[in-house]
């Protein structure tokens, strides 16, 4: 199982990947290996602005549906395309590449400061017992 260094986590199992005011956002390889094969996902805040831990969609798996929240504020400007049902339709992407091809949103962000309140790597392993 994978935790990167350079991501930050939330006890909701997304992470987060900054590059400049720019954010791109997923779950986890815990996550995923937790809900098993994904089936679907759902993102229909695209542009909008949206608080810390506000739900901004939904995974669904074979046997379960999970909610998607922010780990951080922020606008969102891009949903996976890849993901969606009515482009690429795969999101078993995110069960092959969660931290790669399997991203789910970019968001413009509204408080960096936020970003001080996840976790690190090293943080979230421990929270999910594989440190």
């Amino acid at each position: 199982m994978e935790f990167p260094n350079d991501l930050k986590y939330t006890e909701e199992h997304e992470w987060v990947r900054v590059e400049d005011n720019i954010a791109t956002i997923g779950i986890t390889d815990f996550a995923q290996s937790e809900l098993g094969e994904l089936v679907y996902v759902e993102v229909e805040s695209v542009g909008e602005e949206l608080e810390q831990n506000a739900e901004f969609g939904t995974v669904e798996a074979v046997k379960t549906t999970s909610e998607l929240y922010m780990p951080i504020a922020g606008k969102i400007i891009e949903f996976n395309e890849a993901l969606d049902d009515t482009k690429g339709d795969n999101p078993t992407l995110i069960n092959d590449s969660p931290y790669g091809e399997g991203w789910i949103i970019k968001i413009e962000i509204s408080d960096p400061s936020e970003l001080d309140g996840l976790m690190s790597a090293e943080e979230y392993q421990k929270l999910v017992g594989t440190d």
